[in-house]
């Protein structure tokens, strides 16, 4: 039996984690372009990501979480964290949103 995607369980060891700046630069081929996103990580041992979602069709914006993964106990220091995710096959028609814990940021991208 195959279950619906959205409706498995949510795992318990990601969060989505804040973001301070976020920012799309070219690439180096013509016409490619990266996300780059930077901020504080609550946990020295966390292991931060970007995560693109998943959708039956291409969005306007497609959305991009900021991930933070806990292996076991969290090392209670906080520390900078800088993470880039090149940006083919996850543009939407008009671009991009980096979606953190409590804020969003759009991006147009050609």
């Amino acid at each position: 039996m195959t279950a619906n995607f959205a409706e498995l369980p949510a795992p318990e060891s990601v969060r989505l984690i804040d973001f301070e700046e976020a920012r799309v630069v070219p690439g180096i081929v013509p016409d490619s372009f990266i996300l780059v996103v930077s901020g504080t990580k609550p946990y020295l041992n966390m292991t931060v990501r970007l995560s693109p979602l998943v959708y039956v069709t291409q969005p306007e914006y497609w959305g991009i979480e900021v991930v933070g993964a806990l292996p076991g106990v969290g090392l209670p220091a906080t520390a900078p964290y800088t993470v880039a995710l090149p940006l083919d096959g996850v543009l939407g028609t008009k671009g991009i949103e980096v979606v953190g814990a409590t804020r969003r940021k759009t991006f147009d991208v050609p």
